[in-house]
């Protein structure tokens, strides 16, 4: 990897220690509706984690370190009270708010 992606990347785990960063970086990623949105979204959760460490993350979380690493792959699955307990131990939520379509 390049020096200048290591800084980048290093930048951004620092940032994403900060709550307020992470939740704007996970919404960020929710908003994309490409082919490959699910993915970049556990991918970009996946950095949240990092931020956090892997391993206290998945004690907090009450999860096993693999099933975390799992769960955040490109290709993980994980079920909605994973990603609360995940998300619980990063100091975050699950919300939902309304859309650009309102209903009559």
């Amino acid at each position: 990897m390049p020096k200048r992606a290591k800084k980048y990347d290093k930048s951004l785990i620092e940032s994403l220690k900060d709550p307020k960063e992470a939740a704007a970086y996970l919404n960020e990623h929710l908003e994309d509706d490409s082919k490959d949105s699910e993915e970049l979204f556990l991918l970009a959760l996946r950095d949240v984690a990092k931020a956090h460490g892997f391993g206290d993350l998945a004690k907090d979380a009450d999860l096993g370190r693999e099933s975390l690493y799992k769960a955040l792959s490109a290709d993980g699955n994980p079920k909605i009270s994973t990603l609360r307990s995940l998300l619980k131990a990063m100091g975050l939520r699950l919300a939902i708010e309304l859309g650009g379509k309102q209903a009559s």
